[in-house]
């Protein structure tokens, strides 16, 4: 298997490989919140962590009262 004589740049690399991109991210619109998002991402809204359209988790915010 032939091999390359000589090392190519950083310069050179980067150059062949500016052409290998990837595309945009493409949004989704969630039908549960009507929020858009990211594909196969978890996202927040109102302090619930959605996935799928289903809640993950969800944030308990406590108040201190002081007395």
């Amino acid at each position: 298997m032939p091999n390359p004589k000589r090392r190519q740049s950083k310069s050179r690399r980067n150059k062949r490989r500016t052409h290998c991109k990837a595309m945009l991210p493409q949004l989704t619109y969630c039908s549960t919140t009507g929020k858009t998002h990211l594909n196969h991402r978890a996202y927040w809204n109102n302090n619930k962590l959605y996935y799928r359209g289903k809640v993950v988790v969800e944030l308990m915010l406590k108040t201190l009262v002081k007395k």
